[in-house]
């Protein structure tokens, strides 16, 4: 679209290849260009708006598709389009091009955020967020407490060898004593990894506490969560069984990868990858199969449900993977991860929505939060520390 030839409606740019191109596979090229054409063009809002919201309903939420629905929706989105505004629609360049665009707008979409002053205002319904002071992870091991200001990776050897390594690749050895009960503490907006001394891997979410020995010397290996979140590939070693325990429940582990969430005042889960566990709590014995899940919620029965377990540890790989999601939910994730605080008190309705699709983290918190409001058909606005999601302008 030359920047002589302004859009009369959202179809226009729904009809600009390089429109849908900075949608989605934007670059700092694309981005300049728009950035530079909406500053220009503030009046032209509404219709960006809503031609987000049109992709967003053709096919964001639609998650397995083969390659002739992609096919088929593209040419969908084309005819509607173009009965809606009586001109000629853009064509991409070949099969393979419609279906590698179409399969980016089921995937997700990476957006370049526009937070014109107009997007909040006093009569709306909305959610307000507050980024929150960072702190450090912590390490406690020795009777000392060695802080760092970046995510870790965190390697335990044979020979009572500590090894840290920052994001920047800058290493810390400490050498511990080999009956050392040790403490990583990894606060909200910050994750880790963890490799045991059997060669045991976890990955720890935001918000949690692990405590582990530096080297397993009795008949079993055991470590405690004593809150958050953790994905674990437990080293098989049919000698020595392994032992997750929490504040309300214990796991006897078989040689398996699995995830478990303990946060305050959310029920406990575990979700069964592959292998076998066993859930104690109280005097019942649960045993898992892999693709279930178990919620056990203090003064309620535990429940079972088989689930798509990429929907729980996707978070591991860097993303967030929806399905019908309440928005409660995915705004609690969020929280965590990028260390947030929402306020859900003043707004009814936007707790009822729903998102379904995925969620890069990225280090762009507004990448992400445009995101979750083009999932939600919501808005939002960023100003200085606090965050205001609010309904989409229709």
């Amino acid at each position: 679209m030359e920047r002589n030839n302004i859009c009369n409606s959202y179809t226009d740019l729904l009809k600009d290849q390089r429109f849908l191109q900075w949608q989605l596979m934007s670059d700092e090229t694309m981005n300049s260009y728009w950035k530079e054409f909406f500053f220009q063009h503030p009046e032209l809002k509404n219709e960006l708006l809503q031609a987000i919201h049109y992709l967003k309903k053709e096919g964001l939420n639609k998650s397995s598709l083969n390659d002739d629905e992609r096919m088929a929706l593209f040419e969908r989105i084309q005819i509607s389009v173009n009965r809606k505004k009586k001109k000629k629609i853009f064509t991409l360049i070949g099969y393979a091009s419609a279906v590698a665009v179409i399969a980016l707008i089921i995937l997700g979409i990476k957006l370049f955020s526009l937070t014109p002053e107009s997007l909040v205002r006093p009569d709306k319904e909305i959610i307000i967020g507050e980024v929150l002071n960072n702190k450090d992870i912590q390490l406690i091991t020795s009777g000392k407490t060695i802080s760092f200001d970046n995510d870790v990776e965190v390697s335990l050897n044979d020979e009572g060898t500590v090894e840290v390594t920052q994001r920047d690749n800058d290493v810390t050895r400490l050498a511990v004593n080999h009956d050392q009960i040790n403490s990583l503490i990894v606060p909200f907006g910050k994750r880790s990894t963890l490799r045991l001394a059997d060669g045991t891997k976890v990955w720890l979410n935001s918000g949690s506490v692990l405590e582990f020995p530096t080297q397993f010397s009795g008949k079993n290996r055991e470590i405690k969560l004593a809150s958050g979140e953790m994905y674990i590939e437990v080293a098989h070693d049919k000698e020595k069984p392994f032992y997750v325990h929490t504040p309300d429940f214990k796991l006897r582990v078989y040689g398996t990868k699995f995830n478990l969430s303990n946060y305050d005042n959310s029920p406990g889960s575990v979700v069964l990858v592959e292998g076998s566990v066993s859930v104690q709590s109280g005097t019942e014995e649960m045993f898992l199969n892999p693709n279930e899940q178990l919620l056990i919620s203090r003064g309620k029965a535990p429940e079972r449900q088989t689930v798509d377990v990429t929907h729980y540890i996707s978070w591991k790989d860097g993303y967030l993977l929806l399905e019908n999601t309440p928005m409660t939910d995915v705004l609690d994730k969020v929280e965590r991860y990028y260390n947030l605080s929402f306020n859900y008190e003043q707004d009814v309705n936007l707790k009822k929505r729903t998102c379904s699709g995925k969620i890069y983290l990225s280090e762009n918190l507004d990448n992400v939060m445009t995101t979750i409001t083009l999932l939600s058909a919501t808005q939002f606005k960023k100003e200085n520390n606090r965050i205001y999601i609010s309904h989409a302008t229709e």
